[in-house]
């Protein structure tokens, strides 16, 4: 980023927090100094977002981007909505960190390694939204997410052509992150004797299916 745009956006976030700061004297406006830095915060984050729109080459700042503006965001939260800031505020931003992830590797769709982290925190913020209701599932959504993720991976086009090693811990991932879920929820119990019973159906329709039609066995 050239020097003029970092005074430029410098100015700019200090005019904004001036005029805030002087609406409160003037009565206009009431608020907490958690707004203000709210406030801040997110104008930091949308000022290293246009630096990237820009000048493409710089991809870097979609990350600081996007982390400010959650960060932002949640400060925001807590100051006006306390009660939903206290039930979204955090998958809110661990979202918004996947988000400047999934915009790197849209920005450069040679940085296949930034769909990892990007996994990695909108699975975090997932568990996090349902843990209240569901907290006895997250270990087991955790694991799936990062089996999903390294999934994604795999199929992830490259100028090396797929990338064979993720299947090895993608499919680690989801089958613990599997039985995890079956033995929360106590379903594991009924899963092998349901396996068993379908195992033995097949194995029976085989059988009668390789016998030619009018064939009879001799006693």
């Amino acid at each position: 980023m050239k020097r003029f745009d970092v005074g430029a956006l410098i100015g700019l976030i200090l005019v904004g927090g001036g005029a805030l700061l002087l609406l409160q004297s003037l009565s206009v406006v009431a608020f907490a100094w958690e707004t203000l830095w709210g406030f801040l915060f997110a104008v930091g984050g949308l000022a290293f977002l246009w630096a990237f729109l820009r000048d493409r080459e710089q991809w870097w700042a979609l990350i600081p981007g996007f982390v400010l503006l959650g960060l932002g965001v949640l400060i925001g939260l807590q100051a006006l909505a306390p009660r939903l800031a206290g039930a979204w505020g955090g998958p809110i931003f661990l979202a918004g960190i996947s988000a400047a992830f999934w915009a790197v590797y849209a920005a450069r769709r040679e940085y296949w390694w930034a769909v990892i982290p990007a996994g990695v925190m909108l699975t975090l913020a997932v568990v996090a939204g349902l843990s209240p209701n569901y907290s006895e599932l997250g270990g087991g959504l955790f694991f799936l997410g990062l089996g999903v993720t390294f999934g994604l991976v795999y199929l992830l086009p490259t100028r090396e052509g797929r990338m064979n090693w993720a299947l090895i811990p993608a499919a680690v991932l989801l089958i613990f992150g599997a039985l995890l879920i079956a033995s929360e929820v106590q379903i594991i119990k009924y899963v092998g004797p349901a396996v068993l019973v379908l195992a033995g159906v097949y194995l029976v329709y085989r059988a009668f299916r390789r016998q030619p039609p009018g064939e009879v066995k001799e006693g």
